[in-house]
């Protein structure tokens, strides 16, 4: 299976201190850029896929610094339409051993905040395309961005397209007077390939299993054993699969925090007719755990585009979201080469010479 993907969200300046400063704890901020449908794309691009990323930008010098970013890594950006209005930011504080990375947006009154229907042609967009993906952030930011996300799916579905679809939930874009629990099953029934953490089932679709874990949600710890429940994470898939009956399959990726620089991290995958988990991967040293959901959610998509068995897509996806751990910035640079080295099992990080 091949054809193009298409990605479509918010893609912002992302400021943050150098290595792990505090905000502005030296008069030094280091300008990238990122989001999580460019950050896909950018996955997708470094893979060798055909990826076009699709948002609204202003016509401004900053807007056309992030689309010359896109270019170099082989995203194309011909759709990207250029409209009034700004673009978002965010600042990223990160975090180190029992301090916990901050994000602050400032995004209000963003380009594609103010989009609506009707401004992107997706007849001409998702002309010879086979895969559209699209996250829960873009219909977080305002009524006209989930209303342009659903007009953007149906069209998807209209035509064929295979949908995937990472929920992600950011309780700090909710604000314009509609619950994610409101809008985002209307998405997700629109979906083939569900992607998710706990906390996005629980606080996008509301849907949730008992736990005896206490702490915050989508950062979990194994009981007391040392192993996490699986069998929860089946019951959740389950659930969600049986709420969404248009859905093909349902992915989980299971981050345990022990600290914000030391997580466990792995995924699992049921298909309707078996539940798949990954290798677990203890991560001890992170330099950046931003991107990684993407990187996971990327990596998922090649995998089924390439035809691989679900168990061996799993495998791949959770071996390239580990590898995200350790690169700065939102975008996962790696190659199909350097993933499938840690998939066979090939972690001892050696000089290769």
């Amino acid at each position: 299976m091949g054809g193009r993907v298409v990605t479509f969200g918010e893609v912002m300046l992302r400021l943050n201190p150098p290595g792990f400063e505090r905000l502005l704890q030296s008069p030094v901020l280091e300008a990238t850029f990122g989001g999580g449908e460019a950050n896909v794309a950018v996955s997708l691009a470094h893979f060798g896929v055909d990826v076009a990323y699709v948002t609204v930008l202003p016509d401004n010098p900053i807007a056309d610094a992030c689309i010359a970013d896109l270019r170099r890594a082989g995203v194309d950006t011909s759709f990207i339409v250029r409209g009034s209005g700004r673009m978002g930011i965010y600042y990223l504080e990160g975090g180190a051993n029992q301090r916990p990375s901050q994000v602050i947006y400032d995004r209000a009154g963003s380009a594609i905040a103010t989009a609506k229907p009707g401004s992107l042609d997706w007849d001409r967009i998702f002309d010879e395309a086979s895969w559209f993906h699209i996250t829960g952030i873009t219909p977080a930011i305002s009524q006209s961005a989930a209303d342009l996300s659903l007009e953007a799916l149906r069209k998807a579905k209209e035509k064929g397209l295979t949908i995937s679809c990472d929920y992600n939930y950011r309780g700090k874009l909710w604000k314009y007077g509609k619950p994610a629990t409101e809008v985002m099953p209307e998405i997700v029934r629109l979906v083939d390939i569900g992607i998710a953490n706990e906390e996005d089932c629980q606080k996008s679709l509301g849907i949730t299993v008992e736990s005896d874990w206490k702490g915050s949600v989508g950062d979990l710890r194994p009981t007391e054993s040392g192993k996490l429940d699986i069998a929860k994470y089946r019951a959740l898939s389950e659930k969600v699969l049986q709420a969404f009956p248009n859905l093909k399959k349902q992915a989980i990726t299971l981050r345990e925090s022990y600290s914000a620089s030391h997580n466990g991290w792995s995924a699992c995958l049921h298909n309707r007719e078996e539940f798949l988990t990954s290798t677990r991967y203890d991560i001890t040293h992170i330099v950046d755990r931003v991107g990684t959901g993407d990187a996971f959610a990327a990596s998922l998509v090649y995998a089924f585009l390439q035809g691989m068995a679900d168990g061996i897509a799993l495998e791949f996806a959770a071996a390239a979201s580990c590898l995200k751990h350790s690169i700065p910035g939102d975008y996962n640079r790696v190659s199909v080469a350097e993933v499938e080295s840690l998939r066979r099992g090939e972690a001892s990080g050696r000089v290769q010479r």
